[in-house]
């Protein structure tokens, strides 16, 4: 029989390998993983052979070899490290997660009774009076939040009615959550929040300096403590099972015969070197109680960083100059915005846009009409600080076929930044754009409530406060003053993306279960995709906003 004609199963040519090897991998440190990872580009060590010959010592050789000394920035995403962040304000959530490559998750308004979340306190200073109007402040809005929730939650039970089939206590629940969704309008930016993230030590690197580079106290302070978290010991859920351990094989017959401390006991050999004591019990403190650090060398570098700091002051500085005189326009809630202009008009108007509180369409139309050599010389603006490791703003994430700019409540857009697959520039918090009043047919409405006076009462008045409060003469006065801002002060943010995450995002977003404040938004997406992409907005199952909902469904 000829070679060709060998059946297969007899026929095993040299070198020829068909036996993949799949294992998820446990137990490693994660500078120390991302170490083992990194050798597969210049080693032929299995995984096992790799972890079973690094250490924690030869790992921060490596990474401060080939991550900080020859920039293999790379490196770091292979190190995944999981956070607990917990009694941070809403604002600072807000900064935090503000990252394109982040998972996690937070504290839900719809879920949760914030009103013993307690708040955040700025540090006022010699400033006497801005404390007491801002503790005021505060407390007018959650007891107007306490009072709202009351108050929508017994207007629905009047107007649904259980269906038969239904639990009492999940049609109760059901219609709190609902009236959480109304209520949370009332909840400021002070609120304190809880959540937890997981993100490669890459984007923590960036994300601990974005903090440390912010104008407010608290969210640097957060950088701080992120950067502390990272280098310093990590808490470990098997700690105290497995100090109990270690304390009872001390009681075991062979534990009595070794050393009786928890920490392993060395001693010299006949040549003067240090060796571990040959004892079961030292060697399980060892290995079961040790202090873990997460990423000890990746982010113990991070620090302020001066390209956004003094990018961020020269634009808004020529922000002011060029959109002097400038009214801010009327604009919709969603505006889909057109391409009529150059890719270096986009980038120079985006630029003006990030440091200032217009609507995109007008910014981007006064540029257009600058000479070229003003909009080069804005472009530099945003690249000449730009230092040697540092990656362009996200303001140059520009190009994409459509740009939805964007005006709604802060809460609504707390859900909407949650979609990381398109390029968000969101504009500074302002009162300026005013506030929304949530009228829906998703929810009983406030005037039904019977507490539609007292809600605009409580936000007009935070308005008013946060404006007094920046005028004060706190070392961070603006800064402080944003944390009275109520979550239905409009916000104003440029989504930029692709055409699928622009159907993903009206599909999902206008569904029934969903808040009416991103429900409605997902819509208006839709009928402007409609309205300019008509051919194309066919293919996009949104649910109509306008239409009425069964508040039930979950």
């Amino acid at each position: 029989m000829s070679s060709q004609s060998l059946p297969t199963e007899s026929y095993s040519p040299a070198g020829a390998h068909n036996q993949t090897d799949v294992y998820a991998v446990h137990g490693a440190d994660p500078e120390v993983l991302a170490y083992a990872m990194a050798k597969y580009s210049r080693s032929a060590l299995s995984m096992r052979e790799s972890l079973t010959e690094i250490s924690a010592q030869r790992a921060e050789q490596f990474l401060n070899t080939f991550y900080f000394q020859y920039g293999h920035r790379s490196i770091a995403d292979l190190a995944h490290i999981a956070f607990a962040v917990e009694r941070l304000s809403l604002m600072a959530a807000i900064v935090l997660v503000d990252e394109q490559r982040w998972d996690g998750q937070e504290r839900s308004t719809r879920y949760q009774n914030f009103q013993k979340s307690g708040w955040y306190f700025p540090d006022f200073a010699s400033d006497t009076a801005s404390p007491r109007l801002y503790a005021d402040t505060v407390e007018n809005l959650f007891v107007t939040y306490q009072r709202t929730t009351a108050a929508v939650h017994e207007a629905l039970r009047q107007r649904v009615v259980r269906p038969e089939a239904m639990k009492p206590e999940a049609y109760d629940r059901t219609l709190k959550a609902r009236a959480f969704d109304v209520a949370r309008y009332l909840l400021p930016l002070a609120t304190n929040t809880s959540l937890g993230q997981i993100v490669n030590a890459r984007t923590l690197e960036t994300q601990v300096s974005r903090l440390l580079s912010h104008p407010t106290a608290e969210v640097r302070d957060l950088g701080a403590k992120l950067r502390d978290a990272a280098t310093g010991p990590a808490w470990n859920v098997n700690a105290k099972a497995a100090a109990a351990f270690v304390e009872k094989l001390k009681t075991t017959e062979f534990g009595r015969q070794g050393t009786t401390s928890v920490v392993p006991h060395v001693a010299e050999n006949e040549e003067g070197a240090l060796a571990p004591e040959e004892s079961l019990v030292a060697e399980a403190a060892t290995l079961l109680t040790r202090e873990v650090r997460t990423a000890p060398t990746l982010v113990k570098y991070a620090e302020p960083n001066q390209y956004l700091i003094q990018t961020r002051t020269e634009l808004e500085k020529a922000s002011a100059e060029i959109l002097q005189g400038a009214v801010p326009a009327p604009s919709p809630v969603v505006d889909l915005v057109e391409r009529t202009e150059s890719l270096e008009v986009e980038l120079a108007a985006t630029l003006i846009y990030w440091a200032s509180n217009h609507p995109y369409r007008q910014v981007r139309d006064i540029v257009a009409g600058l000479p070229g050599s003003r909009v080069s010389e804005i472009i530099e603006l945003g690249l000449k600080h730009r230092g040697k490791h540092d990656e362009a703003l996200r303001v140059f994430h520009a190009g994409a076929a459509l740009r939805f700019d964007i005006l709604m409540d802060i809460g609504g857009f707390r859900d909407m930044h949650r979609h990381r697959r398109v390029t968000q520039i969101k504009q500074g918090f302002t009162a300026a754009h005013g506030y929304e009043t949530p009228h829906s047919g998703d929810a009983a409405g406030l005037e039904e409530a019977g507490v539609l006076a007292d809600y605009q009462s409580a936000i007009e008045s935070a308005h008013a406060a946060s404006a007094k409060i920046a005028a004060g003469s706190a070392p961070e006065a603006k800064s402080s003053a944003l944390y009275l801002l109520p979550l239905a002060t409009r916000v104003r943010c440029l989504f930029k993306m692709d055409f699928a995450e622009a159907q993903y995002i009206s599909e999902l977003r206008s569904a029934p279960a969903g808040h009416f404040s991103y429900r409605r938004v997902a819509w208006e997406m839709y009928l402007a995709l409609e309205r300019q992409h008509p051919s194309l907005a066919k293919y996009i199952r949104a649910t109509d906003f306008t239409q009425p909902i069964d508040i039930l469904q979950r």
